[in-house]
């Protein structure tokens, strides 16, 4: 399987460019090519429908799609000028999107562009466009960043029993269960990660929790386990004060999403390789 996500990085990195101010691109038909679509009018029609997507979606589909000429040499040595396209990371993701999904490149296309593999930070937009899954898989993204930034903090400042340094953030965040606690009520097997068993709203909350306790550790000059795992609780505890007055769902109150992101990445796999 990792020889597989290495093989499809690599199939739109070799193709990728970036420009003078470090904006990475696609060539439209260099996409194409690589999507195995042999007829440029072909990829023409999958291009003009993402196009529409785009602007259905309120984006200017002239910065995301740009329209350029480059020089062919044709068969007899001829130079000419040929119709191109500029395209946004965006706009590839939306030409996977509306392609042949019968196409294992599409597929493939598909699973990098989308959300497991993307490097940027997505726009309101952007994010709203996603699927349900795709919104799981991109706030579990930012809720392992974060984790490895706090966990380099902590460290930092004497933390060294990191189950009871994450374990004081839980039970401030979920009434004091532990995380352990909450994998028995989501009837999870032995070591299966509670984040990857979490909705988008619950993975919000957590990396809210996970991102404001760093910043207050930073800011407050924090030293030692104890005090680390006292901030940390504090500041679970404060997050769930905050949902309760508000009156949206206490954390352990949301629903446990039926497949697990572990599952949907081995589906996404398996349907790409039989393909």
């Amino acid at each position: 399987m990792n020889e597989l996500k290495e093989c499809t990085e690599k199939m739109f990195e070799d193709i990728k460019h970036i420009d003078e101010v470090g904006n990475e691109y696609w060539h439209a038909r260099e996409l194409a090519k690589v999507l195995e679509y042999k007829d440029w009018r072909n990829f023409l029609k999958v291009l003009n429908k993402a196009k529409k997507t785009c602007i259905n979606s309120g984006f200017n589909e002239n910065e995301q799609l740009v329209e350029i000429n480059k020089l062919s040499k044709r068969s007899n040595n001829a130079i000419t000028n040929i119709q191109d396209y500029k395209l946004s990371r965006y706009a590839c993701y939306l030409i996977a999107q509306n392609g042949d999904s019968r196409k294992k490149t599409i597929a493939l296309a598909q699973t990098y562009f989308a959300i497991q593999t993307r490097k940027q930070e997505l726009s309101e937009k952007e994010y709203s466009m996603l699927t349900e899954d795709e919104k799981r898989f991109y706030q579990r993204n930012l809720t392992r960043k974060g984790n490895y930034s706090l966990n380099i903090v902590a460290r930092n400042i004497g933390v060294r029993n990191f189950d009871k340094f994450h374990n004081a953030g839980y039970k401030g965040l979920y009434g004091g269960e532990t995380a352990n606690d909450i994998a028995k009520r989501k009837k999870l097997r032995y070591r299966e990660d509670i984040l990857d068993n979490m909705n988008e709203d619950e993975l919000v909350a957590n990396l809210f929790r996970i991102n404001q306790t760093k910043q207050k550790l930073l800011k407050d000059k924090v030293q030692g386990e104890n005090n680390a795992s006292d901030i940390h609780y504090e500041v679970g505890k404060e997050i769930r004060y905050t949902i309760k007055k508000l009156g949206g769902t206490m954390p352990e109150d949301m629903p446990t999403p039926k497949k697990s992101l572990k599952e949907l990445e081995k589906e996404n796999k398996k349907l790409i390789v039989s393909k």
